[in-house]
C-alpha cells in the first residue's frame, strides 16, 4: 500500500511509504538535507513499523520540537491509526 503524509515543523516536504505486512518496503522523502534523507530512508527499508517508531519517536532537530526521523514516526503511528495494519 501507498501512503502519502505531508510532515509540519521540518525542512522536508512530503514523504512516501510503501507498505506491506507492517513492513516498509521503500520510502521516498522529499525536500530535506538529501544525505541525511537518503540515508534514513534506506534505513527504514525493511523494517517493522513500530521499530521505526520506537527508535524514531522523540528525535529533536536543534531547538526545534520535532525532526524529519520524529516526523516520519509520526507518519507511521498515523498509517496505524487509521486501522492500516
Amino acid at each position: 500500500m501507498t501512503y502519502e503524509y505531508v510532515p509540519s515543523g521540518v525542512c522536508s516536504r512530503k514523504y512516501t511509504f510503501e507498505i506491506e505486512d507492517n513492513i516498509v518496503k521503500s520510502c521516498k522523502i522529499e525536500g530535506g538535507c538529501p544525505g541525511n534523507l537518503l540515508g534514513i530512508s534506506r534505513i527504514i527499508v525493511g523494517m517493522p513499523i513500530d521499530d521505526i517508531v520506537e527508535d524514531f519517536k522523540g528525535v529533536k532537530c536543534g531547538n526545534k520540537d520535532t525532526s524529519c526521523p520524529d516526523q516520519i514516526a509520526t507518519a507511521l503511528e498515523k498509517f496505524k491509526d487509521h486501522g492500516n495494519n
